[in-house]
C-alpha cells in the first residue's frame, strides 16, 4: 500500500544543494527540525551526505527505488516522515494541479515552499 503523500513541493531545478534550503525553512514548525531526507536518485543532482541548513545539520539519503519516483521524505526526530510529491520544476500550471489531484491533495494543500 503506497503512504499518504503529506503535500507537495514544486522545485525551481533539480539542484538539491540549491533548493532543500528554501523547502526546510519554509515547513510548518509542527513538521519539527528535519535531520535526514530521502531522495530519489534519479532526479537530484548535487545531493552530498549531509547539509547544513540554518545551523543544523541535515543528513541526505539517496534511493534508486521506483516505488516512489517523485517523492521527497523529510525526517524529523520525534515526529516522525513527511512524504512530499515532487512537481517538476518545467511543468505547466495545469500540470502541477493535476499532479496535485491524482495525488489525492487539495490544492490549498500543495506547496508548502516554492
Amino acid at each position: 500500500m503506497p503512504r499518504r503523500i503529506d503535500g507537495a513541493w514544486w522545485p525551481h531545478t533539480f539542484d538539491l544543494l540549491a533548493e532543500l534550503p528554501q523547502l526546510l525553512s519554509d515547513l510548518p514548525e509542527s513538521w519539527g527540525r528535519i535531520d535526514s531526507v530521502l531522495v530519489n536518485s534519479a532526479l537530484w543532482t548535487g545531493a552530498p551526505g549531509r547539509l547544513l541548513v540554518r545551523n543544523h545539520v541535515v543528513r541526505l539519503h539517496r534511493t534508486t527505488s521506483a516505488h516512489a519516483p517523485s517523492t521527497i521524505v523529510l525526517m524529523a526526530s520525534g515526529q516522525g516522515r513527511r512524504d512530499l510529491l515532487v512537481v517538476p520544476p518545467d511543468a505547466t500550471e495545469q500540470t502541477a494541479a493535476a499532479l496535485l489531484s491524482a495525488a489525492g491533495l487539495p490544492a490549498e494543500q500543495g506547496f508548502p515552499a516554492s
